[in-house]
């Protein structure tokens, strides 16, 4: 395993030790990966399916949430594709590393 950061994001200066950390990346493509999509956006809705906060995703794709511990859905909306909507659970202490593949 390489030292470089799960997801592409740094790390530092966010104490994971403190944080429940939802992040990732969503891709445009098939099997195994595909494109980054910049200018998604990427919505954190809560157990009950309430919006709780939105982010939009970076020139490579990527996102990241700060939540409390327990099951969040993402929804993902990308240009010219179908929402896609992705179960994660978060919890103090760890990053949930999330790849999110979106098609047309």
């Amino acid at each position: 395993m390489c030292g470089a950061t799960e997801g592409g994001l740094s790390l530092d200066g966010v104490n994971v030790a403190k944080e429940a950390v939802i992040q990732g990346q969503v891709l445009r493509g098939g099997d195994g990966g595909g494109e980054p999509v910049p200018n998604a956006y990427v919505r954190l809705l809560d157990r009950s399916g309430e919006f709780t906060a939105e982010v939009p995703t970076s020139a490579t794709g990527h996102f990241r949430f700060f939540a409390g511990d327990g099951e969040w859905t993402l929804r993902t909306l990308a240009p010219k594709a179908q929402p896609v909507d992705t179960r994660v659970v978060a919890a103090v202490g760890s990053v949930a590393e999330v790849q999110v593949l979106v098609t047309s």
